[in-house]
Protein backbone atom coordinates (compact mmCIF):
# COMPACT_ATOMS: atom_id res chain seq x y z
CA UNK A 1 0.00 0.00 0.00
CA UNK A 2 1.89 3.02 -1.27
CA UNK A 3 0.78 6.89 -0.92
CA UNK A 4 1.67 8.62 -3.94
CA UNK A 5 2.09 12.40 -4.83
CA UNK A 6 0.10 13.09 -7.85
CA UNK A 7 2.76 14.02 -10.78
CA UNK A 8 2.27 16.76 -12.79
CA UNK A 9 0.84 15.86 -16.38
CA UNK A 10 -0.80 12.53 -16.21
CA UNK A 11 -2.58 10.38 -18.79
CA UNK A 12 -6.07 9.59 -17.72
CA UNK A 13 -7.00 7.10 -20.66
CA UNK A 14 -4.60 4.78 -18.90
CA UNK A 15 -5.58 2.03 -16.47
CA UNK A 16 -1.92 0.78 -15.32
CA UNK A 17 -3.19 -2.36 -13.30
CA UNK A 18 -5.94 -3.49 -16.07
CA UNK A 19 -3.10 -2.97 -18.65
CA UNK A 20 0.08 -4.89 -16.37
CA UNK A 21 -3.13 -7.67 -15.51
CA UNK A 22 -3.90 -7.74 -19.53
CA UNK A 23 0.23 -8.42 -19.88
CA UNK A 24 0.28 -10.71 -17.45
CA UNK A 25 -1.81 -12.86 -19.38
CA UNK A 26 -0.37 -11.96 -22.98
CA UNK A 27 3.22 -13.51 -21.91
CA UNK A 28 1.91 -16.52 -20.30
CA UNK A 29 2.88 -16.23 -17.23
CA UNK A 30 3.37 -19.53 -15.01
CA UNK A 31 3.45 -18.72 -11.35
CA UNK A 32 4.46 -21.03 -8.46
CA UNK A 33 3.54 -18.72 -6.17
CA UNK A 34 -0.25 -17.99 -4.73
CA UNK A 35 -2.81 -17.81 -4.99
CA UNK A 36 -3.42 -21.61 -5.16
CA UNK A 37 -5.87 -22.18 -7.72
CA UNK A 38 -3.43 -21.62 -10.17
CA UNK A 39 -4.89 -19.30 -12.56
CA UNK A 40 -8.44 -21.32 -12.46
CA UNK A 41 -7.02 -24.88 -13.16
CA UNK A 42 -7.13 -25.64 -9.48
CA UNK A 43 -10.28 -24.32 -8.76
CA UNK A 44 -13.63 -26.42 -7.83
CA UNK A 45 -15.53 -27.09 -10.92
CA UNK A 46 -18.67 -25.85 -9.30
CA UNK A 47 -17.29 -22.83 -8.67
CA UNK A 48 -15.87 -22.34 -11.61
CA UNK A 49 -19.37 -22.72 -13.02
CA UNK A 50 -20.97 -20.35 -10.64
CA UNK A 51 -18.00 -17.36 -10.74
CA UNK A 52 -16.53 -18.04 -14.55
CA UNK A 53 -13.25 -18.48 -14.88
CA UNK A 54 -12.22 -14.31 -15.67
CA UNK A 55 -12.73 -14.33 -11.68
CA UNK A 56 -9.68 -16.18 -11.13
CA UNK A 57 -7.55 -15.10 -14.39
CA UNK A 58 -7.64 -11.65 -12.81
CA UNK A 59 -6.24 -13.16 -9.39
CA UNK A 60 -2.90 -12.34 -9.27
CA UNK A 61 -0.52 -12.02 -7.07
CA UNK A 62 0.24 -8.32 -6.53
CA UNK A 63 4.48 -7.89 -6.31
CA UNK A 64 5.82 -11.34 -8.26
CA UNK A 65 3.19 -11.71 -10.10
CA UNK A 66 0.88 -8.40 -11.45
CA UNK A 67 4.60 -6.33 -10.90
CA UNK A 68 8.08 -7.95 -10.41
CA UNK A 69 9.31 -8.76 -7.14
CA UNK A 70 10.55 -5.34 -6.19
CA UNK A 71 7.28 -3.49 -8.11
CA UNK A 72 10.17 -1.79 -10.34
CA UNK A 73 7.17 -1.57 -12.53
CA UNK A 74 5.21 0.79 -10.20
CA UNK A 75 1.92 -0.50 -10.88
CA UNK A 76 -0.09 0.65 -8.20
CA UNK A 77 2.09 3.51 -7.95
CA UNK A 78 1.13 5.08 -10.47
CA UNK A 79 -2.45 4.15 -10.35
CA UNK A 80 -2.74 6.05 -7.19
CA UNK A 81 -0.97 8.99 -9.34
CA UNK A 82 -4.03 8.63 -11.25
CA UNK A 83 -6.54 8.28 -8.39
CA UNK A 84 -5.37 11.57 -7.01
CA UNK A 85 -4.98 13.79 -9.41
CA UNK A 86 -8.34 12.84 -10.79
CA UNK A 87 -9.76 14.37 -7.47
CA UNK A 88 -7.33 16.65 -6.38
CA UNK A 89 -5.80 15.10 -4.02
CA UNK A 90 -2.11 15.24 -3.22
CA UNK A 91 -1.71 11.49 -1.99
CA UNK A 92 -3.91 8.51 -2.46
CA UNK A 93 -3.87 5.29 -1.06
CA UNK A 94 -5.85 2.53 -2.25
CA UNK A 95 -6.49 -0.77 0.29
CA UNK A 96 -8.52 -4.08 -0.46
CA UNK A 97 -10.16 -4.13 3.36
CA UNK A 98 -12.82 -1.51 2.76
CA UNK A 99 -13.22 1.69 3.92
CA UNK A 100 -13.83 0.28 7.32
CA UNK A 101 -9.80 -0.26 7.48
CA UNK A 102 -9.45 3.65 6.03
CA UNK A 103 -10.75 5.51 8.02
CA UNK A 104 -9.16 3.70 10.93
CA UNK A 105 -5.71 4.18 9.17
CA UNK A 106 -6.75 7.89 8.96
CA UNK A 107 -8.12 8.20 13.02
CA UNK A 108 -4.73 6.13 13.85
CA UNK A 109 -2.45 8.71 11.95
CA UNK A 110 -4.29 11.80 13.92
CA UNK A 111 -4.56 10.62 17.27
CA UNK A 112 -2.67 7.88 19.64
CA UNK A 113 -3.93 6.09 22.85
CA UNK A 114 -5.31 8.54 25.41
CA UNK A 115 -5.14 11.28 22.65
CA UNK A 116 -8.65 13.12 22.10
CA UNK A 117 -10.38 13.00 18.71
CA UNK A 118 -13.60 15.43 18.17
CA UNK A 119 -15.80 12.83 16.21
CA UNK A 120 -18.96 13.27 15.66
CA UNK A 121 -21.35 10.58 17.30
CA UNK A 122 -23.72 9.53 13.97
CA UNK A 123 -20.55 7.94 13.38
CA UNK A 124 -19.75 4.40 11.28
CA UNK A 125 -19.10 1.21 13.37
CA UNK A 126 -15.72 1.10 12.03
CA UNK A 127 -14.82 4.45 13.38
CA UNK A 128 -16.22 3.04 16.61
CA UNK A 129 -13.90 0.03 16.76
CA UNK A 130 -10.80 2.09 15.29
CA UNK A 131 -11.99 3.62 19.00
CA UNK A 132 -11.28 0.34 20.66
CA UNK A 133 -8.32 -0.57 18.96
CA UNK A 134 -6.55 2.56 19.12
CA UNK A 135 -7.15 4.11 23.00
CA UNK A 136 -7.99 7.35 21.38
CA UNK A 137 -10.41 9.29 23.44
CA UNK A 138 -13.59 9.91 21.64
CA UNK A 139 -15.23 13.80 22.35
CA UNK A 140 -18.29 12.88 20.39
CA UNK A 141 -19.68 15.99 19.12
CA UNK A 142 -23.77 15.39 18.66
CA UNK A 143 -25.44 15.72 15.51
CA UNK A 144 -28.42 17.68 14.35
CA UNK A 145 -31.35 15.97 15.33
CA UNK A 146 -34.61 16.00 13.48
CA UNK A 147 -36.82 15.26 16.18
CA UNK A 148 -39.81 15.10 13.81
CA UNK A 149 -38.33 12.20 11.68
CA UNK A 150 -36.06 10.59 13.92
CA UNK A 151 -32.90 11.25 12.05
CA UNK A 152 -29.22 12.19 12.38
CA UNK A 153 -27.78 15.19 10.11
CA UNK A 154 -23.65 15.93 10.40
CA UNK A 155 -22.72 18.21 12.91
CA UNK A 156 -22.62 21.88 12.56
CA UNK A 157 -19.18 23.97 12.33
CA UNK A 158 -20.25 25.83 15.03
CA UNK A 159 -20.40 22.19 17.19
CA UNK A 160 -16.88 21.27 16.57
CA UNK A 161 -15.81 24.71 17.58
CA UNK A 162 -17.68 24.79 20.69
CA UNK A 163 -15.92 20.99 21.23
CA UNK A 164 -12.95 22.56 20.17
CA UNK A 165 -13.19 25.15 22.62
CA UNK A 166 -13.87 22.64 25.84
CA UNK A 167 -11.10 20.24 24.51
CA UNK A 168 -8.56 21.93 23.10
CA UNK A 169 -6.15 19.35 23.76
CA UNK A 170 -7.90 17.32 20.84
CA UNK A 171 -5.54 16.37 18.16
CA UNK A 172 -8.22 16.77 15.44
CA UNK A 173 -11.80 15.95 13.51
CA UNK A 174 -13.36 13.30 12.39
CA UNK A 175 -17.00 13.99 10.33
CA UNK A 176 -19.13 11.34 8.63
CA UNK A 177 -20.56 13.14 5.08
CA UNK A 178 -22.47 12.29 3.01
CA UNK A 179 -24.77 9.96 5.76
CA UNK A 180 -26.25 7.24 4.22
CA UNK A 181 -28.76 9.12 3.94
CA UNK A 182 -27.20 11.89 1.87
CA UNK A 183 -27.04 14.67 4.09
CA UNK A 184 -23.55 16.83 4.02
CA UNK A 185 -21.90 18.81 6.33
CA UNK A 186 -20.67 22.50 5.70
CA UNK A 187 -17.44 20.35 5.28
CA UNK A 188 -15.51 23.85 4.15
CA UNK A 189 -16.29 25.86 7.42
CA UNK A 190 -15.26 22.53 9.89
CA UNK A 191 -12.21 22.36 8.01
CA UNK A 192 -11.60 26.16 8.83
CA UNK A 193 -12.44 25.70 12.39
CA UNK A 194 -9.68 22.93 12.36
CA UNK A 195 -7.21 24.81 10.78
CA UNK A 196 -7.30 27.53 12.45
CA UNK A 197 -5.79 25.35 15.05
CA UNK A 198 -3.33 23.88 13.15
CA UNK A 199 -5.43 20.39 13.73
CA UNK A 200 -6.49 18.04 10.45
CA UNK A 201 -10.11 16.95 9.68
CA UNK A 202 -10.72 13.58 8.48
CA UNK A 203 -13.48 13.11 6.35
CA UNK A 204 -15.65 10.10 6.59
CA UNK A 205 -17.05 10.51 2.76
CA UNK A 206 -17.50 6.54 2.24
CA UNK A 207 -20.86 7.85 0.29
CA UNK A 208 -19.18 9.96 -1.75
CA UNK A 209 -16.86 8.20 -4.20
CA UNK A 210 -18.86 10.57 -7.26
CA UNK A 211 -19.18 13.75 -5.60
CA UNK A 212 -15.89 15.06 -7.46
CA UNK A 213 -17.59 14.56 -10.85
CA UNK A 214 -20.04 16.52 -11.30
CA UNK A 215 -20.49 20.41 -10.25
CA UNK A 216 -24.38 19.67 -9.51
CA UNK A 217 -23.48 17.18 -6.52
CA UNK A 218 -22.20 18.49 -2.74
CA UNK A 219 -18.70 19.58 -2.12
CA UNK A 220 -16.14 16.51 -2.44
CA UNK A 221 -14.12 17.00 0.84
CA UNK A 222 -10.57 17.44 -0.90
CA UNK A 223 -12.01 20.72 -2.86
CA UNK A 224 -13.25 21.98 0.45
CA UNK A 225 -10.06 21.49 2.56
CA UNK A 226 -9.91 17.91 4.51
CA UNK A 227 -6.78 16.42 5.33
CA UNK A 228 -7.66 13.13 4.95
CA UNK A 229 -11.06 11.69 3.24
CA UNK A 230 -11.90 8.55 2.73
CA UNK A 231 -14.14 6.60 0.31
CA UNK A 232 -15.47 3.34 -0.79
CA UNK A 233 -15.28 2.85 -4.42
CA UNK A 234 -18.00 0.13 -4.16
CA UNK A 235 -21.12 1.95 -2.94
CA UNK A 236 -21.81 4.86 -5.07
CA UNK A 237 -18.80 4.27 -7.86
CA UNK A 238 -17.90 1.36 -9.90
CA UNK A 239 -15.42 -0.52 -7.47
CA UNK A 240 -16.05 -4.29 -6.39
CA UNK A 241 -16.97 -4.79 -2.64
CA UNK A 242 -14.29 -3.74 -0.24
CA UNK A 243 -11.82 -1.39 -2.69
CA UNK A 244 -11.87 1.50 -1.10
CA UNK A 245 -9.40 4.79 -1.80
CA UNK A 246 -8.10 7.10 0.94
CA UNK A 247 -7.00 10.76 0.26
CA UNK A 248 -4.28 13.06 1.64
CA UNK A 249 -3.76 17.34 1.12
CA UNK A 250 -2.03 19.53 2.50
CA UNK A 251 0.64 19.32 5.71
CA UNK A 252 -0.50 18.71 8.90
CA UNK A 253 -0.54 14.53 8.16
CA UNK A 254 2.81 13.28 7.01
CA UNK A 255 2.02 10.90 3.98
CA UNK A 256 4.46 8.41 5.29
CA UNK A 257 2.92 8.73 8.81
CA UNK A 258 -0.76 7.85 7.31
CA UNK A 259 1.15 4.82 4.87
CA UNK A 260 2.78 3.57 8.34
CA UNK A 261 -0.47 3.36 10.45
CA UNK A 262 -2.42 1.82 7.11
CA UNK A 263 0.29 -0.99 7.24
CA UNK A 264 -0.94 -1.69 10.35
CA UNK A 265 -3.71 -2.76 9.65
CA UNK A 266 -3.64 -3.52 5.85
CA UNK A 267 -3.66 -7.36 3.70
CA UNK A 268 -0.24 -8.26 2.74
CA UNK A 269 -1.88 -9.95 0.25
CA UNK A 270 -3.94 -7.27 -1.34
CA UNK A 271 -6.54 -8.62 -4.11
CA UNK A 272 -5.60 -7.36 -7.72
CA UNK A 273 -9.16 -7.58 -8.58
CA UNK A 274 -10.03 -5.21 -6.52
CA UNK A 275 -7.14 -3.44 -6.99
CA UNK A 276 -8.34 -3.45 -10.95
CA UNK A 277 -11.88 -2.76 -10.05
CA UNK A 278 -10.63 0.78 -8.51
CA UNK A 279 -7.90 1.61 -11.39
CA UNK A 280 -10.43 1.03 -13.61
CA UNK A 281 -13.52 3.57 -12.19
CA UNK A 282 -10.97 6.33 -11.69
CA UNK A 283 -10.71 6.21 -15.89
CA UNK A 284 -14.54 5.37 -16.01
CA UNK A 285 -14.94 8.55 -14.19
CA UNK A 286 -12.02 10.78 -15.12
CA UNK A 287 -13.50 10.82 -19.27
CA UNK A 288 -16.81 10.33 -18.72
CA UNK A 289 -17.99 10.84 -15.03
CA UNK A 290 -19.86 14.49 -16.12
CA UNK A 291 -21.77 12.69 -18.53
CA UNK A 292 -22.49 9.57 -16.67
CA UNK A 293 -23.22 11.92 -13.11
CA UNK A 294 -25.38 14.17 -15.09
CA UNK A 295 -27.41 10.91 -16.31
CA UNK A 296 -27.87 9.41 -12.71
CA UNK A 297 -28.96 12.84 -11.52
CA UNK A 298 -31.63 13.08 -13.98
CA UNK A 299 -33.27 10.00 -13.43
CA UNK A 300 -33.03 10.40 -9.49
CA UNK A 301 -35.02 13.46 -10.27
CA UNK A 302 -37.47 11.20 -12.27
CA UNK A 303 -37.62 8.78 -9.50
CA UNK A 304 -38.12 10.93 -6.68
CA UNK A 305 -40.98 12.86 -8.67
CA UNK A 306 -42.59 9.33 -9.48
CA UNK A 307 -42.65 8.21 -5.85
CA UNK A 308 -43.58 11.12 -4.78
CA UNK A 309 -46.89 10.57 -6.50
CA UNK A 310 -47.71 6.88 -4.74
CA UNK A 311 -49.94 7.71 -2.27
CA UNK A 312 -48.75 6.91 1.22
CA UNK A 313 -44.78 7.48 0.08
CA UNK A 314 -43.16 10.92 0.50
CA UNK A 315 -39.69 11.25 -0.74
CA UNK A 316 -37.56 13.27 1.77
CA UNK A 317 -35.71 15.81 -0.35
CA UNK A 318 -34.09 19.15 0.56
CA UNK A 319 -36.98 21.00 1.87
CA UNK A 320 -36.86 17.85 4.96
CA UNK A 321 -33.06 17.32 5.26
CA UNK A 322 -31.66 20.95 4.67
CA UNK A 323 -34.09 23.40 6.93
CA UNK A 324 -32.49 25.50 9.70
CA UNK A 325 -30.43 23.69 11.59
CA UNK A 326 -30.79 20.46 9.90
CA UNK A 327 -27.74 19.26 7.10
CA UNK A 328 -26.13 21.86 4.86
CA UNK A 329 -26.70 20.02 2.10
CA UNK A 330 -28.22 16.71 0.05
CA UNK A 331 -26.80 14.05 -2.75
CA UNK A 332 -30.16 13.63 -4.03
CA UNK A 333 -28.79 9.92 -5.90
CA UNK A 334 -29.94 7.87 -2.64
CA UNK A 335 -33.46 8.04 -2.55
CA UNK A 336 -34.91 7.77 0.83
CA UNK A 337 -38.61 7.46 0.64
CA UNK A 338 -40.49 7.61 3.88
CA UNK A 339 -43.42 4.75 4.12
CA UNK A 340 -44.71 5.94 7.30
CA UNK A 341 -48.22 6.89 5.75
CA UNK A 342 -48.63 3.11 4.47
CA UNK A 343 -48.98 2.26 8.37
CA UNK A 344 -46.13 -0.43 8.20
CA UNK A 345 -42.44 -0.50 9.14
CA UNK A 346 -40.01 0.33 6.73
CA UNK A 347 -38.27 -3.35 7.32
CA UNK A 348 -41.60 -5.32 6.86
CA UNK A 349 -41.97 -3.26 3.28
CA UNK A 350 -38.23 -4.13 2.61
CA UNK A 351 -38.86 -7.89 3.34
CA UNK A 352 -41.77 -7.64 1.15
CA UNK A 353 -40.26 -6.32 -1.61
CA UNK A 354 -37.53 -8.94 -1.80
CA UNK A 355 -39.69 -11.63 -1.16
CA UNK A 356 -42.73 -10.53 -3.34
CA UNK A 357 -40.66 -8.45 -6.59
CA UNK A 358 -37.30 -9.79 -6.00
CA UNK A 359 -36.42 -5.93 -5.33
CA UNK A 360 -33.40 -5.08 -2.89
CA UNK A 361 -33.66 -1.99 -0.78
CA UNK A 362 -30.59 -0.77 1.03
CA UNK A 363 -31.00 1.70 3.64
CA UNK A 364 -34.18 0.82 5.87
CA UNK A 365 -35.76 1.69 9.20
CA UNK A 366 -38.45 2.01 11.13
CA UNK A 367 -40.63 4.39 8.96
CA UNK A 368 -38.19 4.28 6.01
CA UNK A 369 -36.38 2.27 2.77
CA UNK A 370 -33.54 3.63 0.63
CA UNK A 371 -33.44 3.23 -3.26
CA UNK A 372 -29.75 3.60 -4.14
CA UNK A 373 -29.52 5.32 -7.91
CA UNK A 374 -26.09 5.62 -9.41
CA UNK A 375 -24.68 5.70 -13.01
CA UNK A 376 -25.36 1.98 -13.04
CA UNK A 377 -29.16 2.19 -13.36
CA UNK A 378 -31.66 3.13 -16.62
CA UNK A 379 -34.81 3.79 -17.50
CA UNK A 380 -35.48 0.20 -17.18
CA UNK A 381 -34.44 -0.81 -13.42
CA UNK A 382 -35.74 2.27 -12.20
CA UNK A 383 -39.46 1.12 -13.75
CA UNK A 384 -39.07 -1.64 -12.18
CA UNK A 385 -38.73 0.34 -8.72
CA UNK A 386 -41.66 1.88 -9.61
CA UNK A 387 -43.85 -0.92 -10.47
CA UNK A 388 -42.33 -2.61 -7.34
CA UNK A 389 -42.84 0.54 -4.86
CA UNK A 390 -46.56 1.02 -6.37
CA UNK A 391 -47.51 -2.51 -5.63
CA UNK A 392 -46.49 -2.22 -2.51
CA UNK A 393 -48.70 0.15 -1.45
CA UNK A 394 -51.41 -1.31 -3.23
CA UNK A 395 -50.50 -4.77 -0.57
CA UNK A 396 -49.61 -2.59 2.59
CA UNK A 397 -53.22 -2.63 3.77
CA UNK A 398 -52.86 -6.21 4.11
CA UNK A 399 -49.59 -6.71 5.13
CA UNK A 400 -50.75 -4.89 9.02
CA UNK A 401 -48.67 -2.58 10.40
CA UNK A 402 -46.56 -4.68 12.10
CA UNK A 403 -44.45 -4.55 15.40
CA UNK A 404 -43.14 -0.93 16.15
CA UNK A 405 -40.45 0.41 17.29
CA UNK A 406 -40.17 2.50 20.48
CA UNK A 407 -37.45 5.78 19.01
CA UNK A 408 -36.08 7.31 21.78
CA UNK A 409 -36.61 11.17 21.66
CA UNK A 410 -33.16 12.48 20.88
CA UNK A 411 -31.99 13.55 24.12
CA UNK A 412 -32.99 9.96 25.31
CA UNK A 413 -30.97 8.62 22.42
CA UNK A 414 -27.11 9.97 24.34
CA UNK A 415 -25.66 8.00 26.15
CA UNK A 416 -22.78 9.38 28.80
CA UNK A 417 -19.53 8.03 27.64
CA UNK A 418 -17.92 6.50 31.34
CA UNK A 419 -14.88 4.73 30.18
CA UNK A 420 -12.34 4.67 27.22
CA UNK A 421 -14.12 2.21 24.46
CA UNK A 422 -10.64 0.41 24.75
CA UNK A 423 -10.84 -0.23 28.17
CA UNK A 424 -14.57 -1.11 29.13
CA UNK A 425 -14.47 -3.56 25.64
CA UNK A 426 -10.79 -5.45 27.06
CA UNK A 427 -11.42 -5.09 30.36
CA UNK A 428 -13.58 -7.15 32.84
CA UNK A 429 -16.98 -8.09 31.94
CA UNK A 430 -20.31 -9.61 32.57
CA UNK A 431 -23.41 -10.52 30.99
CA UNK A 432 -26.63 -9.44 32.36
CA UNK A 433 -30.09 -9.82 31.45
CA UNK A 434 -31.56 -7.11 29.45
CA UNK A 435 -33.97 -5.91 31.77
CA UNK A 436 -31.00 -5.32 34.57
CA UNK A 437 -28.88 -3.57 32.21
CA UNK A 438 -30.01 0.16 32.50
CA UNK A 439 -27.26 1.84 34.79
CA UNK A 440 -24.42 0.11 33.56
CA UNK A 441 -22.09 0.39 31.53
CA UNK A 442 -21.75 -1.63 28.33
CA UNK A 443 -18.39 -3.37 27.22
CA UNK A 444 -19.91 -4.23 23.50
CA UNK A 445 -21.18 -2.05 20.83
CA UNK A 446 -24.86 -2.92 19.14
CA UNK A 447 -25.29 -1.47 15.94
CA UNK A 448 -28.83 -1.29 13.64
CA UNK A 449 -27.53 -2.42 9.98
CA UNK A 450 -27.85 0.10 7.91
CA UNK A 451 -26.47 2.42 7.98
CA UNK A 452 -24.27 1.07 10.72
CA UNK A 453 -24.39 3.91 13.40
CA UNK A 454 -24.01 2.02 16.86
CA UNK A 455 -26.83 2.97 19.06
CA UNK A 456 -24.98 1.89 22.09
CA UNK A 457 -20.73 2.03 22.43
CA UNK A 458 -18.48 0.00 24.90
CA UNK A 459 -17.62 2.55 28.10
CA UNK A 460 -21.29 4.24 27.63
CA UNK A 461 -23.77 4.03 30.43
CA UNK A 462 -26.57 2.10 29.40
CA UNK A 463 -30.12 3.93 29.82
CA UNK A 464 -33.48 2.00 29.65
CA UNK A 465 -34.89 4.23 26.46
CA UNK A 466 -32.11 2.71 24.11
CA UNK A 467 -32.42 -0.70 25.46
CA UNK A 468 -35.86 -0.49 25.03
CA UNK A 469 -35.45 0.88 21.29
CA UNK A 470 -32.87 -1.83 20.66
CA UNK A 471 -35.19 -4.73 22.02
CA UNK A 472 -38.27 -3.34 20.51
CA UNK A 473 -36.28 -3.01 16.82
CA UNK A 474 -35.29 -6.60 16.87
CA UNK A 475 -38.83 -7.47 17.13
CA UNK A 476 -39.71 -5.41 14.27
CA UNK A 477 -36.94 -6.89 12.50
CA UNK A 478 -34.20 -4.18 12.77
CA UNK A 479 -30.65 -6.44 11.95
CA UNK A 480 -27.98 -6.08 15.05
CA UNK A 481 -24.97 -8.09 13.52
CA UNK A 482 -23.16 -7.44 16.43
CA UNK A 483 -24.29 -8.11 20.09
CA UNK A 484 -22.87 -10.84 21.76
CA UNK A 485 -26.48 -12.39 22.26
CA UNK A 486 -28.24 -12.23 19.18
CA UNK A 487 -31.39 -12.09 21.14
CA UNK A 488 -30.65 -9.44 23.40
CA UNK A 489 -31.45 -11.26 26.15
CA UNK A 490 -28.32 -10.60 27.63
CA UNK A 491 -26.04 -7.52 26.95
CA UNK A 492 -22.07 -7.74 27.92
CA UNK A 493 -21.31 -5.22 30.55
CA UNK A 494 -18.20 -3.73 32.34
CA UNK A 495 -18.27 -6.31 35.67
CA UNK A 496 -19.69 -4.67 38.73
CA UNK A 497 -15.80 -4.41 40.45
CA UNK A 498 -14.52 -2.50 37.43
CA UNK A 499 -17.61 0.11 36.72
CA UNK A 500 -16.18 3.89 37.39
CA UNK A 501 -18.22 5.94 40.11
CA UNK A 502 -21.37 7.73 38.55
Amino acid sequence: MAGTRVRMTVDHSRAPILEALAEYHRRGRLGFTPPGHKQARGADPAVREVLGDAVFLGDVLASGGLDDRLTRGRVLVRAEELMADAVHAEHTFFTTCGSSLSVKAAMLAVAGPHEKLLVGRDAHKSVAAGLILSGIEPVWVEPRWDPQRHLAHPPSPDDFEAAFEAHPDAKGALVTSPTPYGSCADLQSIAEVCHRRSVPLVVDEAWGAHLPFHPDLPTWAMDAGADICVTSIHKMGSGLEQGSVFHLRGDLVPPELLKMRADLLGSTSPSVLIYAGLDGWRRQMALHGRELMGGALDLAAEVRAAVEEIDGMHVNDREDFCAPGLADDLDPLPVIIDISGLDITGFRAADWLREQRGLDAHLVDHRRIGAQITHGDDRQTTGELLDALKDLARAAPGLGPGPRVDVPSPSELRLTQAMLPRDAFFGPTENVPTEDAAGRVAAEMITPYPPGIPAMLPGERLTEPVLRYLRTGLEAGMYLPDPSDPKLETIRVVAAGAEPKE
